[in-house]
């Protein structure tokens, strides 16, 4: 029964810090490549380009190949997740 509980606890702990590490990682990268240029008002601004989940992925991934980042699909996908979380709260799928 204990190992059981243990068990659980434990996947929990694991899933919840591989989610928050995602988070950092999208945060680091929106830090450390798009900050400079982007002020926060772009994400909130009344004529904003992002409307949902997919067209909020779609523009992180313009913007990185306008910046000649080329960031993987996971980069693409952990910093729009980042800017969901930070500014959009869109429903979004699941990883």
């Amino acid at each position: 029964m204990y190992r059981l509980l243990i068990y659980c606890v434990l996947a929990c702990v694991f899933c919840c810090g591989a989610a928050a590490s995602q988070v950092n990682r999208g945060e680091l990268l929106y830090s450390t490549y798009c900050n400079a240029c982007h002020a926060e008002q772009v994400h909130w601004r009344d004529k904003r380009l992002v409307a949902d989940w997919p067209s909020l992925r779609a523009e992180v991934a313009r913007w990185q190949i306008n910046g000649k980042i080329e960031w993987s699909e996971d980069d693409i996908d952990v910093v729009a997740r980042y800017l969901n979380q930070l500014h959009y709260h869109y429903p979004q799928p699941e990883k």
